[in-house]
């Protein structure tokens, strides 16, 4: 794709087919080269708002229990807590460091961020975003998945090769778990394990949490980033393929290698667990992914270099319904 056409923003993208998604389902999708954010509903698969947020925002995490969404723009260092209803800012903070990925403990009414710069996760109030401490990683952590049930947190720590798992009621280090190269997203699975996309081993490592051993490796395409799971499988993006693959969890085989937009980053999946959204950075689009059939069934347009590092979808944002 030419680069002039990387850059243009897409109002919207017709959909590929007319296969339903869960109604009342929404996609807060980071724009990190316009500094804003697309609100999408994938019901009527439309853009039905754009915000500004300030600084480049790439990280992002919905807390559906109490209505929040947090976004984090590593550009200005700022961390930011929305109203889903309303998508209306309801208050910020200002990290040092490199502050990059975000991450929801709903039940401890926390949120932790990921300081690229300095090998630690910040520790926030979820509701004031005052800090509450610290934890010590390895080098260059990026994304975090807290544990189902709320029992651990862990992190994908890039330029020490390694996942950090901590345990949620005190905050201790339980494991230091080698893994592929350079890991960068990470996820919880259904089955409870961790799952790291290893960007510069184009792998991902399947790790146990309660004991730190390395259970399986799948090998995806080039330079995988994201990670969510639907329908007994689990759909990785890779970034320099503009593919998604798709792999069993069951014998972590690889089962389909999906098309999508250029460059695709941040994935999720609707809460009926029927369509994974795959936010393309260079396309200026999300792409969608009817989980059971594996096929690509639409597309809808956002602002420019949309990245949605993290979890982003949620349900009834109160003014994007039609």
């Amino acid at each position: 794709m030419p680069a002039i056409e990387r850059f243009l923003s897409l109002a919207f993208i017709p959909a590929l087919a007319a296969t339903p998604v869960a109604a009342g389902d929404f996609a807060f999708v980071t724009n990190q080269n316009s500094s804003d954010l697309s609100i999408l509903d994938l019901d009527a698969r439309t853009e039905v708002k754009r915000i500004e947020v300030p600084g480049k925002p790439a990280g992002i995490s919905v807390d559906e229990a109490h209505g929040w969404f947090f976004t984090v723009s590593p550009d200005s260092k700022t961390v930011r807590r929305f109203d889903i209803a309303t998508a209306t800012e309801q208050s910020e903070t200002t990290l040092d460091g490199g502050p990059i990925g975000v991450a929801v403990d709903g039940a401890g009414g926390r949120i932790f961020v990921s300081d690229w710069y300095n090998a630690r996760i910040w520790v926030l109030d979820a509701e004031t975003l005052e800090q509450r401490g610290t934890l010590e990683t390895g080098s260059a952590p990026a994304g975090m998945a807290v544990a189902a049930d709320g029992s651990w947190l862990a992190s994908a720590d890039r330029d020490a090769n390694r996942v950090s798992v901590f345990d949620l009621t005190t905050l201790e280090l339980r494991h230091a778990i080698t893994v592929g190269e350079r890991p960068f997203g990470i996820s919880a699975g259904p089955d409870g394990m961790i799952y790291a996309a290893n960007v510069g081993s184009n792998s991902v490592t399947v790790a146990d949490p309660a004991t730190g051993q390395v259970t399986g490796t799948v090998e995806v395409g080039e330079r995988p980033y994201g990670i969510a799971f639907a329908q007994g499988a689990g759909f990785v993006t890779n970034q320099y393929g503009d593919t998604v693959s798709v792999f069993g969890l069951d014998d972590l085989a690889v089962e389909a290698t999906l098309d999508v937009g250029e460059y695709p980053e941040g994935i999720d999946v609707t809460e009926d667990g029927r369509t994974i959204v795959v936010a393309n950075w260079f396309s200026n689009s999300v792409s969608l992914i009817d989980a059971a059939s594996r096929t690509v069934t639409g597309e809808i347009g956002t602002g420019d270099g949309p990245r949605a590092f993290g979890h982003f979808i949620a349900r009834d944002h109160g003014e994007g319904r039609p």
